[in-house]
């Protein structure tokens, strides 16, 4: 058994099938993704979200290119 550090639920890692060190779990109280980082005993550390990270910086290059546009074409315009 291990604990959310987000939320502080008792989770029963432990009775899981093949968990080992690095797999990813949600917490059933707050859905936040966990990662195992140790299993004896068993520990849990909130889970780098790498793609959450990729998509956000996507978002931001996205916003510059539609002001680059934008600015591209009120130039045409004078």
């Amino acid at each position: 058994m291990a604990h959310c550090p987000e939320c502080e639920a008792l989770l029963e890692i432990d009775e899981l099938e093949d968990v080992e060190e690095g797999y990813i779990v949600s917490c059933p109280e707050c859905g936040v993704d966990l990662e195992v980082v140790n299993m004896n005993p068993v520990e849990l550390d909130l889970a780098e979200d790498d793609d959450l990270e990729d998509e956000e910086e996507d978002e931001e290059e996205s916003d510059i290119e539609e002001i680059d546009r934008y600015d591209d074409e009120e130039e045409d315009y004078e």
